[in-house]
């Protein structure tokens, strides 16, 4: 790929996220990430050139020297910050407006540096020669978010070692107009697997999360477009059945790649209370299974990085102030300390080698600040998951009778967590907290018992995705 030769009729709508915009080019197999800016303070916030590529640099830092030793390497593509023509940048930013969805145009692309992030194109596959009868492969995004309860002695409030933080957050969000109702997805994943996000098919969205009230024919449309990687070309089912035989096979699929391991004959169990009180996952079914992952699966390795956040933001808290007051006494230590990187091995380096007791050191201090942005960041990473179809003597076989697959699992969204975002999470986890309490338990409301669910087929059953004992 030329930077200097650059056309932004090459180049798509990808999507985009709170802080980035992302664009795709099928023929190069790259896309692009893109800096974002508020509307409302965009001529006077923007980034110097110098500035948002050292900002871009630390992402690919970050994700080369912490998060790929910590989620293994094979998960983890860290890309290269690249910067391009202003021109190309200014139309692209223009190209794509139009495709924008309105929620996000709240901000706006960063067409003044010309930096970006330019990462290998997960949607496809570079084994998809093999794919039979030339069928685009598959991509499905997920977000797994937080996979255990706290268990710190630091925690005050009895129901946060009951209840999961995403089902709490969830009533404060509808609380304050985020959002339109409860989502039914509770975030323990040693029992499920989070909704399924964004289905992709040869590089077009066929399927993304809406209200609920979407979720049945959003859910029949993607299904016919599944039909052909699933069925028989000759099946005579149709209809309904076809759908929830088709979703049902997807479902396999995604928790066979969400549960290969390296060495398939060693599993985890992980420590502490894994099952939140408020999930609708049916409660018996929770109690009789077994709470275990395949070790060295993605989700295993993202599990183990989320614990490194083992005190919770209570317990964090005052450690982090016995950090400020230190940079208040000693500020030419924050460079040492790495407060604002750079994030090298020796960053990982004050991660591994933390104490596991606080003997009252700015290094312990230090140490636990690092380990929870790092597990911030994995409770906010995105698995993605790409599938294509391929010969019957290679790929994953769901069972013998049935089409097999290649795949590919990679970890996205790898960003570092501002140090400086500490005191916010400190007050936000403390207004979910009361705000959950306040709304839910005076009202004498049984925490009720809710599923993970894909939604819900015809004739009102959840299509529920549940992990089984390994």
């Amino acid at each position: 790929m030329e930077l200097d030769k650059m056309d932004e009729n090459d180049w798509k709508y990808h999507g985009e996220g709170n802080k980035s915009l992302v664009v795709s080019n099928v023929q190069h197999a790259r896309v692009l990430r893109l800096l974002k800016y508020s509307t409302e303070d965009a001529e006077n916030s923007h980034k110097t050139t110098e500035q948002a590529f050292r900002h871009i640099q630390n992402i690919v830092d970050y994700s080369q020297n912490v998060m790929k030793p910590l989620l293994g390497e094979k998960f983890i593509h860290n890309g290269e910050a690249v910067k391009l023509p202003l021109d190309f940048v200014r139309q692209l930013s223009l190209k794509v407006q139009q495709e924008r969805p309105e929620s996000r145009c709240d901000k706006v692309m960063d067409t003044f540096s010309g930096c970006a992030l330019c990462l290998p194109n997960l949607t496809q596959l570079s084994s998809c020669c093999c794919c039979r009868e030339h069928r685009p492969p598959l991509c499905i995004e997920i977000k797994p978010k937080c996979g255990f309860l706290p268990s710190s002695r630091h925690v005050t409030k009895e129901i946060k070692n009951q209840v999961c933080r995403f089902c709490m957050h969830q009533h404060f969000k509808l609380a304050h107009g985020k959002w339109k109702r409860l989502s039914r997805y509770c975030l323990i994943t040693q029992t499920a697997v989070s909704l399924l996000s964004v289905s992709i098919q040869g590089g077009e969205c066929i399927y993304s999360c809406k209200d609920d009230a979407d979720v049945l024919q959003d859910l029949d449309e993607l299904a016919q477009h599944l039909r052909p990687y699933f069925l028989p070309s000759g099946s005579l089912m149709n209809g309904h059945q076809s759908s929830k035989v088709v979703l049902n096979e997807l479902i396999q699929v995604i928790v066979s790649a969400l549960l290969s391991s390296w060495d398939p004959r060693k599993t985890h169990l992980s420590e502490g209370r894994v099952r939140c009180e408020a999930s609708l996952l049916h409660r018996d079914l929770l109690r009789n299974t077994n709470h275990c992952l395949p070790k060295d699966c993605v989700l295993d390795k993202i599990l183990g990085t989320q614990m490194l956040d083992n005190l919770d933001i209570e317990g964090l808290n005052p450690l982090f102030k016995r950090v400020e007051q230190h940079l208040q006494d000693f500020p030419k230590e924050r460079s040492s300390l790495q407060i604002d990187g750079p994030y090298t091995h020796s960053f990982l380096e004050k991660i591994q080698k933390c104490p596991t007791e606080d003997d009252g050191s700015i290094e312990y201090a230090v140490g636990k600040v690092h380990q929870y942005r790092v597990a911030m960041t994995a409770k906010d990473c995105s698995i993605m998951i790409t599938i294509a179809t391929c010969g019957e003597e290679d790929g994953l076989e769901i069972q013998p009778s049935k089409p097999r697959f290649t795949y590919s699992v990679s970890i996205l969204d790898l960003d570092p967590k501002p140090y400086e975002s500490i005191p916010h999470q400190s007050r936000l986890d403390s207004k979910i907290v009361n705000h959950y309490l306040r709304s839910t338990l005076p009202n004498n409301q049984e925490l009720t018992n809710q599923s993970v669910f894909l939604g819900w087929d015809r004739e009102g059953e959840d299509c529920t995705l549940v992990f089984h004992p390994v």
